[in-house]
């Protein structure tokens, strides 16, 4: 069994990404539409395709991460001949593919989801029971061995009595199904007979009704009756109930389609048990049968307090799956592996990889089944049972070796957090990256300035902490309250175990748990059958000691008895079944954490604490209010030393703005005094246009203050001396739709559970007063006179952003249409349809008949800067950037990064790095808080900007002629090792330069 070729596989061009381009597949953008784009991204520079899931979704999806069936493609996306064709186009041009997957959970479309249908329908006994992530003995007695649906729009009993749940019998499958509006979901086939027996005295006496038939349709009701029960347990039983209820099924829809009178027997049927909404009482036989369903129908708003099963974060219609069990990760992954084995994925981004029970499990498991992949294509006949030691023991050996298919994690780390180094993954899909790079363009000298000006305008004084700690408690007791009453009830269970601890009482347990939660300091831990790591004890430590901090009152002993359940360690509790359930809540409770955070840090804190929202990121920490060139330079030696192929990200379909609004809000904080200024002016205008709901002013002045950053983030790129009042409708409605979603998810006057309309209603007032009513020009006027200063800086940010992630340690991924300017807010704006027409016309300005790229003069430069809003400048650094990085990809794969030294007046001012192999080699400079360089023309170019400062650079370095890899015929030397900055940066406000 050859490993080591499978292993070899890893190293070839194809499975070595040099920078990736991220594509939303959608019905109108699918497989076919993909392949028309791949001549276009491979003159880009690009070498991997990375598309969103594509496996079968809920009908209609837009993004892919609601999949209903893992074991095909998604047909709304183009049949398989379109998919074929995307992966012959992609060979031909020598690109290969990625793929985003979702291993967390999946889209409960009971229509289109087998596996969620078969649960329905066959409750704990179904075989796809074991898929998802469901408490069939939950507290509540009414939910045993049920599983809670809360999707009805109202009371369950209102929704019944006004005839909203209707039986109906599905002639092409011989079912019986529930329907509410156009969601159907199958009924239990022992309930059956209820339907059918009924009036059955009507049906004997009809005189022409054949005997054969009325003895047949008999034969069927026994049978159904006689079906063992959904809570059977015994093997053999449930497997009598699967096969028998398909034969009485068959016969059944064969039956009514031959005989008409028993067919409107059971038509008749199903119409008066649907009940008369005028009639309450004609609905009693309904709840009956829906009563014995295996599962218990409910309004949605009731998942926030009894939901059995797990969730993606608070989506009902999305369950969380068991993919710790091996039989759950092989019928979902399945297809995934068979077009590894053809070699039509060469890597994968990991979705929501904090939502697995074990992670590490997975990932280990993930790459052993690709292996092993790879290892049958060569012996069909290898087995995974002769596999596996082999595999085990090949590891052993070659303990150093790359061995690892190319694998992205999406992982948040906070502050000092770093990815565990036994994660058999290459790095993360690049939040810390936007966050490291994004900090550079902050001034934290104006920290105090910034937050003063903050509290000034909206009165606001909480601390971060302080806006973290509320928010994600209040996740706990509204969105996700269920969940953290199941913690609470095993914990207690655990405690009752031990006549030490069993004195705590459940509430004790469970605020002692929210407070825990609330306090947490990052995402989750990592304990597993395997133990806990230092850094577990000290995230568990740290979260006990805030937790105690916080509630003086409470009994420290509590936190102890917490604090050894998440901690569990095998020598210290002797019985084994204790440790057991012991681990098991550990395991669990880091699953709960993860959305807890995710829900009261990004989806409430960020858009709660406005300070400056450039720094209100996924994976963001406002607190660290800017950052240092070293601590960049930092995190970029950590990256190359252990996570060089990780994904560096700047804009994704999740991150709350676009790259280059949010380098253009970052520019606030270098002239607060201007800011504080155009405030005042601002809000004059603004008094007009607010109005008081429920006493209440709308907008509040927290949600103004976002605003006006948004308007400078969002404003279209143009000409400096463009100053019309003229403001499009598109803007008015992205700028509605965003306030809309950016104060439910603050959730202080209106929410996504409980929407304030009157409160919404008086924003959209406000934004379109602003905007575009009778005396908006003249704070339209006021406004484009400051806002080409925002744009302009942060186009320089934009820039220097840009080249940094084309040449930093790791892979550069570009999210689409983002190879001119973004300036897009969160989604769904951020996710709008990309004119590729335009780009590709644009990009032949840049290369030649062949497609080759032609270097542009010093003049051509010039053209390009002056008109700059155009977004040609940035398409051609970033176009240029990714084909340097294709012809040496080496070097920027596997070349050590090497900071450079900065000296003069302006070393402060430009970030300054080297990537070197032994063959080649290449110089970056980047250009930060542009304004203090008090330029001509706003523009850091030349000597008389930059004056004395200049690059230091090390022997090996300092006698090579550095020749412009973004401009033709331009080239410098160092002088006594060092190199002018004015001459690095004489013509463009960024520099790459190459050796040869």
């Amino acid at each position: 069994m050859n490993i080591a070729a499978a292993f070899a596989h890893f190293q070839h061009p194809r499975y070595q990404p040099v920078s990736t381009y991220r594509i939303q597949l959608r019905p109108e953008f699918g497989f076919a539409q993909a392949a028309e784009l791949v001549p276009y991204l491979h003159r880009l520079g690009i070498t991997h395709l990375y598309c969103s899931p594509f496996l079968k979704a809920a009908p209609g999806s837009t993004h892919g991460y609601d999949t209903c069936d893992y074991s095909s493609l998604n047909p709304e996306l183009g049949s398989e001949d379109d998919f074929q064709h995307l992966m012959t186009e992609l060979d031909r041009v020598g690109m290969a593919a990625i793929l985003d997957i979702v291993p967390n959970h999946m889209a409960v479309e009971s229509v289109h989801n087998p596996w969620w249908r078969g649960m329905l329908e066959d409750g704990p006994s179904a075989p796809s029971a074991i898929y998802f992530d469901v408490d069939w003995r939950p507290v509540k007695r009414e939910l045993r061995g049920k599983i809670l649906l809360p999707f009805l729009g109202d009371a369950y009993g209102n929704v019944l009595e006004r005839g909203e749940l209707q039986l109906e019998f599905l002639a092409e499958t011989g079912e019986l199904v529930l329907r509410y509006f156009n969601i159907h979901r199958p009924l239990d086939p022992k309930t059956y007979p209820h339907v059918l027996k009924r009036n059955i005295q009507h049906l004997e006496a009809q005189a022409e009704l054949e005997p054969r038939d009325l003895q047949e349709f008999f034969s069927i009701i026994t049978s159904l009756e006689n079906l063992p029960g959904y809570l059977e347990t015994d093997a053999d039983r449930i497997q009598l109930r699967q096969r028998e209820k398909v034969v009485a099924k068959d016969r059944l829809k064969r039956l009514l389609e031959s005989n008409a009178t028993i067919r409107q027997h059971v038509l008749d049927n199903i119409q008066q048990i649907n009940g008369d909404p005028t009639q309450p009482d004609s609905f009693d036989t309904l709840h009956e049968i829906l009563e014995e369903q295996p599962y218990r129908l409910a309004y949605w708003k009731t998942a926030f307090h009894e939901i059995n099963y797990r969730r993606f974060f608070d989506i009902n219609t999305l369950a969380g799956l068991r993919m710790e069990d091996p039989q759950v990760f092989a019928g979902t992954h399945a297809l995934l592996l068979d077009l590894v084995g053809k070699g039509h994925l060469t890597g994968f981004r990991l979705d929501h990889l904090d939502g697995l029970f074990d992670p590490l499990g997975y990932l280990q498991q993930l790459q052993a089944h690709i292996v092993f992949q790879l290892v049958r294509k060569e012996d069909p006949n290898a087995t995974w049972e002769e596999f596996l030691p082999a595999y085990q023991q090949y590891l052993l050996e070659h303990p150093t070796e790359e061995r690892t298919f190319y694998v992205v994690a999406e992982k948040i780390l906070s502050g000092s957090e770093h990815l565990p180094i036994s994660w058999p993954v290459r790095g993360t899909s690049g939040y810390d990256f936007l966050n490291d790079v994004n900090r550079l363009f902050v001034d934290s000298t104006h920290t105090r300035k910034m937050k003063r000006i903050f509290q000034k305008y909206t009165g606001r004084h909480e601390s971060l902490p302080e806006v973290i700690y509320h928010s994600k408690k209040l996740i706990t007791e509204t969105a996700m309250s269920s969940e953290l009453n199941v913690l609470a009830h095993a914990l207690n269970r655990i405690s009752e175990a031990d006549r030490k601890t069993r004195d705590y009482t459940l509430e004790s347990i469970r605020e002692a748990l929210r407070e825990l939660v609330a306090c947490f300091p990052v995402y989750r831990t990592y304990v597993n059958g395997t133990g806990f790591t230092e850094e577990d004890r000290r995230t568990i430590d740290q979260a006990i000691s805030r937790a105690k901090v916080r509630n003086p009152a409470m009994e420290d002993s509590v936190f102890e008895f917490i604090r050894s359940v998440l901690l569990p360690d095998p020598t210290v509790v002797i019985d084994p079944e204790d440790y057991r359930k012991r681990l098991h809540f550990s395991m669990q409770f880091q699953q709960y954490t993860g959305p807890v955070q995710a829900k009261g840090l990004e989806d409430t804190a960020f858009y709660r604490y406005n300070v400056l929202v450039s720094l209100n990121e996924v994976g963001g920490d406002p607190q660290r209010f800017g950052g240092t060139i070293a601590q960049f330079h930092e995190a970029n030696r950590h990256r190359a030393a252990q996570w060089p192929q990780a994904m560096l990200a700047t804009a994704t379909h999740d991150t709350k703005r676009g790259e280059d609004a949010r380098a253009r809000i970052s520019v606030i904080s270098t002239i607060p005094n201007l800011w504080e200024m155009l405030l005042a002016r601002w809000q004059r205008y603004a008094r007009r246009h607010r109005s008081e709901v429920h006493g209440l002013q709308a907008p509040d002045r927290n949600e103004e203050y976002l605003f006006y950053q948004m308007l400078i983030a969002i404003w279209p790129a143009e000409p400096h001396d463009t100053l019309h009042h003229v403001v499009s409708s598109e803007i008015v409605d992205r700028l509605k739709e965003y306030l809309n979603k950016a104060t439910k998810e603050a959730k202080v006057f209106t929410s996504w559970l409980t929407p304030n309309v009157e409160y919404q209603e008086a924003l959209e007032k406000f934004v379109t007063g602003m905007l575009t009513g009778l005396k908006s020009h003249k704070f339209l006027a006021e406004f484009l006179q400051e806002q080409h200063q925002f744009a302009h800086f942060g186009m320089l940010n934009s820039l220097s952003t840009v080249v940094l992630k084309l040449t930093s340690p790791g892979v550069p991924d570009f999210y689409q249409g983002t190879e001119l300017w973004d300036l897009s807010m969160v989604d769904p704006d951020n996710r709008r349809p990309v004119d590729y027409s335009m780009r590709q016309q644009m990009l032949t300005e840049l290369v030649d008949a062949e497609g080759n790229l032609i270097l542009p003069t010093i003049e051509s430069c010039g053209g390009m800067l002056q008109n700059w809003y155009d977004g040609l400048l940035k398409m051609w650094l970033t176009t240029a950037g990714l084909n340097y990085r294709r012809t040496h990809r080496n070097l920027f794969l596997h070349g050590d990064y090497l900071p450079l030294e900065v000296r003069g007046r302006f070393a402060d001012n430009l970030v300054a790095f080297a990537r070197v192999t032994e063959s080649a080699q290449c110089l970056v400079v980047a250009p930060r808080l542009c304004n203090q360089l008090g330029a001509i023309n706003n523009l850091p170019l030349g000597k008389y900007v930059w004056g004395d400062t200049h690059v230091v650079l090390p022997a090996p370095l300092n006698d090579v002629c550095w020749q412009s890899k973004l401009s033709k015929d331009w080239q410098v030397r160092a002088t006594d090792s060092m190199i002018a900055v004015g001459d690095l940066l004489h013509h463009l406000p960024v520099g790459l330069y190459g050796s040869e």
